[in-house]
């Protein structure tokens, strides 16, 4: 997927960019909500109908990032540039869906509580938060890391 026969540019206008940034800052003030959440244990309902929220909130969140990272070039641009790290963005595109699949699930597991009354491991979904927080963590980190390869040491702007 990364074999470009000509090369492609996007412009973003200033109120688009705004969006992104937007988007990408309350995601992460909904992963502090959680992370809060995920630090003490589940007291009542109404911290179930919290998480409930918040999970799916996170869920949509998520959908809306990768489809942001996936169609504006956030992976097809660094492979242009540096094509030897094509392997390595299309492992990170491929990750979007177990990222994406994982809290999806953990929504639909607690939204069933909130909804049907079905029960849930409440420390299981936490710790499977938890653990989902440290992969996207790690995502993320290596999505800088392969723009930085691409556009800093490949291209010899860190020279």
């Amino acid at each position: 997927m990364c074999a470009m026969t000509s090369i492609r540019t996007v412009t973003i206008n200033a109120a688009f960019l705004q969006e992104i940034k937007d988007v990408h800052q309350e995601l992460w003030q909904t992963l502090g909500e959680l992370d809060g959440m995920a630090d003490s244990p589940l007291a009542d309902r109404s911290g179930i109908h919290r998480l409930a929220e918040l999970l799916g909130r996170l869920r949509d969140q998520l959908a809306l990032h990768f489809s942001l990272e996936e169609a504006y070039g956030y992976f097809d641009d660094p492979a242009e540039a540096a094509p030897q790290l094509c392997g390595q963005a299309e492992r990170l595109r491929e990750e979007h869906a177990t990222l994406y699949v994982t809290v999806s699930d953990l929504a639909e597991r607690v939204e069933q509580f909130r909804f049907d009354g079905k029960p849930f491991d409440a420390d299981e979904v936490l710790e499977t938060y938890r653990t989902f927080c440290r992969e996207f963590r790690r995502h993320e980190d290596a999505e800088t890391e392969l723009i930085q390869q691409a556009y800093g040491d490949d291209i010899g702007v860190g020279d």
